[in-house]
């Protein structure tokens, strides 16, 4: 799921093609497998993910032959929860959370539409 995401990402500019590579990818535990970082050092984007204490384990049992470990900025991984609390924000949308749609697209246009919602609400409220 993680990967044809990523595929789709694209982030305007005010001039030229939009962005199709992130700085870095932020995640919990479960996006840390071989292919997902094996792609993101492919493409040149950092990953910000921790290890899990079972693939610690498995590379440490290993020993030489196990590689390095798996380099993790801390401070960076910090700011996780900003987009953990997005996703809070749009679970609370029953329509969202309890997925009703049968196809992928209406999904997809009813998180546009809570996202357009939550945006303009945001502007409303600034001063």
């Amino acid at each position: 799921m993680f990967l044809p995401l990523l595929g789709h990402l694209r982030v305007s500019r005010d001039v030229g093609r939009p962005r199709t590579t992130p700085d870095a990818v932020r995640g919990d535990k479960a996006y840390s497998s071989r292919a997902i970082r094996a792609h993101l050092r492919a493409r040149g984007i950092k990953a910000v993910i921790p290890e899990p204490d079972d693939q610690k384990g498995h590379r440490k049992r290993r020993g030489s032959r196990g590689g390095r470990p798996v380099g993790l900025d801390a401070a960076d991984y910090k700011n996780r929860n900003v987009i953990e609390r997005r996703f809070c924000h749009v679970k609370q949308w029953r329509a969202l959370a309890t997925r009703y749609d049968k196809h992928a697209i209406i999904y997809r246009a009813a998180v546009l539409i809570h996202a357009a919602i939550a945006w303009t609400q945001q502007l409303s409220d600034t001063p």
